[in-house]
């Protein structure tokens, strides 16, 4: 029986082991494939609800779920610090023990790692606990100054800033705060998701100024206070409760490998997503992929999630004696929270001729519903 080794239970590796079940023949009674899936968290969080954490409209019971309720024929999941990664001999150490597979694929997600004592002043968003926090600390906020925070690039999930502020300037509005009150976005970006293209960037930096929230571009962190932020444009600015991004970067573990490419990530095929060593996959966050306009692409769930798919397919044609015919195409839709129920749905293709062809919608009704249903639907399908 083959056996393949999936590192990382974040929404990539949750693809790539339910995809390779099905493509494996498993079935419910007979499993051709071992899968064995290596996490070292207990709690499954659904990330791309963390904004709404921020502002009381979700609650951890809504966007978590038990790693080990993860479910497919043939699916083992083994919980554990990955203490090494081996992957010229496609093996791990988990909890003192190693594993051999006949596959490899790494998705484990980016480490996040404080910078200039971020933490001692304000609330890393990108966690559950930071995210509650803030909301604890937003409900008995009196007024004053809310500074949204990103403190270095890359970093994942590039449209959450903009969502947490626009999301907490409805907070403040309809919970009837000062006047004086601001919500204020710091970025070391030129604009917002410039990935995304001009035109998308513009009109997310329209929809900021129509809602009032301040919005300042090329500002890259140089040192926090208790009630200051310092850049290294010789600017100053106060605040009174302070959200940030933490720093993003690849796992420890995977730095000891000969995993890291000179990119500080994990270079791979930017079709394939295989890595310089046979048979063994690198996906989502981790990974250097470069569409084929020479942009890099940005780290985001729906582009995990479709290379998890190409990946386990072409890993199941391999496994079935067949070649591997599918191939990575940076493309996809997600849903930007806008406040007042509403959301942007944004999408499109990093496309071949030099110019991204990403559009951003109106925010609506329907889009705020959307992005509900694709949590509800992930913890239906995947648990």
């Amino acid at each position: 029986m083959k056996t393949i080794l999936v590192l990382g239970a974040g929404q990539g590796g949750i693809v790539t082991a339910r995809e390779l079940s099905r493509h494996s023949g498993n079935e419910e009674d007979i499993n051709l494939v071992k899968i064995l899936v290596f996490e070292k968290e207990e709690t499954n969080v659904y990330s791309p609800s963390l904004p709404w954490v921020m502002v009381g409209k979700s609650k951890q019971q809504e966007i978590t779920e038990r790693s080990d309720k993860l479910q497919a024929s043939g699916l083992e999941v083994i919980r554990g610090e990955i203490e090494n990664i081996d992957p010229e001999n496609i093996a791990l150490t988990v909890n003192g023990k190693q594993y051999k597979g006949d596959h490899m694929v790494v998705s484990l997600g980016v480490e996040q790692a404080d910078i200039y004592n971020l933490d001692q002043f304000g609330f890393n968003f990108f966690t559950l606990k930071g995210a509650q926090d803030f909301y604890a600390e937003l409900k008995k906020f009196d007024g004053g100054e809310i500074a949204i925070l990103v403190s270095s690039l890359p970093f994942k999930s590039p449209a959450a800033p903009y969502e947490a502020a626009m999301l907490i300037e409805d907070f403040v509005r309809k919970n009837n705060l000062p006047k004086s009150t601001n919500v204020s976005l710091y970025t070391p970006e030129a604009g917002p998701m410039e990935f995304a293209g001009a035109e998308a960037s513009r009109e997310l930096k329209e929809l900021l100024e129509k809602k009032g929230i301040k919005y300042f571009p090329n500002h890259e962190l140089k040192a926090v206070s208790g009630n200051a932020l310092e850049f290294s444009n010789g600017e100053t600015y106060d605040y009174d409760l302070l959200a940030y991004t933490p720093l993003h970067q690849l796992p420890e573990v995977i730095k000891k490998s000969d995993l890291a490419g000179n990119s500080e990530w994990v270079d791979v095929d930017n079709k394939t997503l295989q890595t310089k060593f046979e048979n063994v996959y690198a996906i989502g966050d981790i990974t250097h992929v470069t569409a084929e306009n020479g942009s890099v692409l940005p780290k985001i769930g729906v582009f995990a999630r479709q290379q998890a798919a190409v990946v386990a397919h072409n890993i199941g044609r391999i496994l079935s004696n067949q070649k591997p015919d599918q191939t990575f195409v940076p493309e996809g839709k997600y849903f930007i929270e806008a406040g007042e129920g509403k959301a942007s749905e944004t999408g499109g293709r990093f496309s071949a001729t030099g110019k991204n062809e990403v559009k951003m919608k109106t925010p609506a009704q329907w889009g705020h519903f959307s992005k509900w249903w694709d949590e509800k639907f992930w913890f239906f399908k995947n648990f």
